[in-house]
């Protein structure tokens, strides 16, 4: 609900504070008193475009604060949230200063945003009706969604979207996997070439390395084998020196028990060196065992070397990652004899999810044609009793080309009148006068707020050009409109001002050498006092206050 307005230094306006309540809240005003001033003047609270020309002649800025009252759970604020501004016990104000040279600002309970991100939350907060309204009932573009709404198909319409997201994840995969099939296929000749020269060579972990080890090895071989024979041969020349020790170690052993201790160091130490001469011979052998090799096993260590080193240049990688890329071939190859079945399950999937999301549009769809008949029903029962006896509404739905299928599903829905018998249907905003228009508008709220919790709603003029029965009509379908909820209307009728919860009065008045707008919330008598006037015209008469008072009881 719209609690209050703020307006400071806004055309004629230099300071005013409104308070509003629910119901129906009227504004009347004669002609040129100010009445648009008041609407541009929450436009800019709701993010409309600034235009400097809205600031008060002599002021550097302009201010305007709209104040409103909404449950937590409100779509408002939830976007607040998303976006980490405070909305406390649902308590917002909107608040757009716009000084003379042009400059915008944008709060919301003073926290700065964008433009966009107060027009967008004050969407959710205001509707504003009128004949120049491009918005609303007006954008064909939101059609579909008000017919949804009356369908009760919230539902149905989840139902769509989530087929409709199953399906794009399904044909995305298909698209996935007959792009990775068409390339591995592209190189299919080569990828197999290379496996079969890769599955010969069958390359091991760091292979490569021991291989080159044990060519280096082989080749510096011979000549240390020599070397290592000599060494050999002169440890164990005349019995060898491990033999010589263990003979010196038995002829100190016959040297009797009285030298023992005293010869017990070298005695030890003496044991200790047999017994590593012996190991040191046992490992030069093995290094001469493992020295001996043939020319034959040379060549056979050299061959593997070099394929090795070659098939790394051709796939230009490291020698070391032969292992990984025969591996990554052979799942390639993999993917190419098995795309198949893997392409045929993918297709299954597509073809599964687009029969879900067919399910669901069709579910739709009859929601959508079921609903519009009763739409066009209860509009039309509307028309006469607002002057539009010789209109008609219809809901247009067209099937989209299958191509043209989204997530809200296969139609494109249009709300379309004529106003004469015998004329074509086209869109409201084309066919209808401004005063015809609204009060088609009228006319599609009242049926369509059955199905919805309406924002504050704006009617600007609805009542235009019309009078007697027509006005009294529309003043009670904006009642009706009104209950539980909340209108403002701008209004030249009395008819529709006497059925109003509140009547603020919108008029000028000479300030020294300024003109300014005042708007002030009227007592009962000076309510009666205004709606004499708007039957009478200048001169009040006491028939006028008396149809007043009559109009007031009723």
């Amino acid at each position: 609900m719209l609690t209050g307005l703020s307006i400071r230094d806004i055309v004629l306006i230099d300071k005013l504070v409104l308070s509003f309540t629910d119901g129906l809240n009227v504004l009347t005003g004669e002609t040129g008193a100010g009445k648009s001033i008041l609407l541009d003047s929450l436009g800019l609270a709701l993010g409309a475009r600034a235009d400097r020309a809205l600031v008060r002649q002599g002021a550097e800025r302009g201010v305007v604060s709209a104040s409103f009252s909404v449950a937590k759970s409100h779509p408002a604020c939830r976007k607040l949230d998303d976006m980490a501004v405070d909305h406390g016990d649902g308590e917002l104000v909107l608040k757009r200063q716009i000084t003379a040279d042009g400059r915008s600002r944008a709060w919301v309970n003073d926290e700065p945003v964008s433009q966009g991100l107060l027009a967008d939350i004050a969407t959710s907060l205001v509707e504003i009706h009128g004949q120049h309204d491009d918005r609303g009932l007006l954008d064909a573009s939101a059609h579909r969604s008000l017919l949804d709404q009356f369908a009760d198909a919230h539902d149905a319409v989840a139902a769509v979207g989530t087929a409709y997201l199953d399906l794009v994840e399904a044909r995305k995969e298909e698209a996935a996997l007959r792009e990775a099939m068409a390339e591995s296929r592209r190189d299919e000749e080569y990828i197999r070439h290379a496996v079969t020269e890769l599955d010969a060579l069958a390359p091991e972990e760091d292979e490569e390395q021991t291989l080159a080890d044990r060519r280096a090895l082989m080749m510096q071989g011979e000549k240390a084998a020599q070397d290592l024979a000599e060494f050999q041969q002169t440890l164990s020349a005349n019995e060898g020196v491990d033999a010589t020790v263990r003979g010196v170690l038995r002829r100190m052993s016959r040297l009797g028990d009285e030298l023992s201790s005293v010869l017990a160091p070298a005695t030890e130490a003496l044991d200790r060196a047999a017994e590593e001469l012996a190991i040191a011979d046992q490992e030069l052998a093995r290094v001469l065992d493992g020295l001996s090799f043939n020319p034959t096993e040379l060549d056979q260590v050299e061959e593997r070397l070099f394929e090795y080193r070659r098939l790394a240049r051709k796939h230009n990688c490291q020698p070391g990652d032969l292992p990984a890329l025969r591996a990554q071939f052979s799942g390639q190859l993999e993917n190419i004899d098995g795309g198949e079945a893997a392409l045929a399950v993918a297709v299954e999937k597509v073809s599964a999810a687009m029969a879900a999301y067919t399910k669901a549009v069709g579910a739709l769809s009859a929601k959508r044609t079921a609903a519009c008949g009763e739409l066009d029903r209860l509009v039309n029962a509307e028309l006469a009793p607002l002057k539009l006896e010789k209109a008609t509404f219809r809901t247009s739905i067209t099937t989209l080309d299958a191509r043209e299928w989204g997530e809200f599903g296969a139609e494109k829905v249009v709300f379309e009148v004529k106003t004469n018998v015998g004329s074509s249907f086209g869109p409201m905003v084309k066919v209808a006068s401004g005063g015809e228009l609204a009060r088609f508008i009228l006319a599609l709220k009242v049926v369509l707020s059955k199905n919805t919790t309406p924002a504050a709603m704006v009617f600007d003029e609805v009542d235009r050009g019309i009078g007697g029965a027509t006005a009294s009509a529309v003043g009670e379908r904006l009642k009706r409109l009104s209950k539980g909820s909340q209108l403002l209307v701008v209004t030249h009728s009395p008819q529709v001002a006497a059925l109003g919860d509140t009547q603020f009065q919108i008029s000028k008045m000479d300030v020294g050498d300024h003109t300014l707008t005042q708007v002030a919330e009227l007592s009962p008598d000076r309510r009666r006092e205004e709606i004499a006037r708007m039957l009478a015209g200048a001169e009040v008469t006491e028939a006028a206050r008396a149809a007043a008072e009559q109009l007031l009881s009723a």
